[in-house]
């Protein structure tokens, strides 16, 4: 193989790897961006948002933000990859959950951005190669009820105990 084959197309997701590798990057942020390699452009940041505004509302006790985020984790309808993003995140205090959340969607809304810029302008870029086998869960998907209980990670800060 040479090495010039894949000079003539663009890497949409150069910036998650880079951000995987990124010693600076905390261990929380390193195993989402690698976990988001490959995703469609936009399933993948509208699954992060939606993610991240579940976690929100229930932080913030918004009604219906319990039901939102309970869906997300048992519905049997969608792949896995936002139960892959909350439980990377899951029991790590919800102050950190947001920010690497919301970190994340930055990534993936700068992605979307460059892919439609390099659409418009015709520019090659290399396929995308799903990580998911298939694109309904595989495997058990769990029961999740809407009143589930918040533990501490849901209101202790760890960084105030240190």
């Amino acid at each position: 193989m040479k090495a010039t084959q894949f000079h003539d197309r663009f890497d949409l997701d150069i910036t998650l790897r880079d951000a995987s590798l990124d010693p600076n990057n905390p261990p929380s942020q390193r195993m989402i961006a690698a976990a988001a390699i490959g995703m469609d452009v936009e399933d993948a940041y509208y699954s992060v948002r939606e993610l991240r505004e579940a976690v929100s509302w229930v932080h913030e006790g918004e009604l219906g933000g319990k039901r939102k985020l309970a869906a997300i984790l048992s519905n049997e309808g969608s792949d896995d990859f936002q139960r892959c993003i909350y439980y990377c995140l899951a029991g790590r205090g919800v102050v950190d959950m947001l920010d690497d959340l919301t970190w994340l969607e930055g990534l993936l809304e700068h992605r979307g951005r460059i892919a439609g810029k390099l659409m418009r302008a015709k520019i090659r870029m290399m396929p995308l190669v799903s990580p998911y086998v298939a694109k309904e869960p595989d495997g058990p998907v769990g029961v999740i009820d809407e009143d589930f209980r918040q533990g501490p990670s849901w209101w202790l800060d760890p960084s105030l105990t240190q």
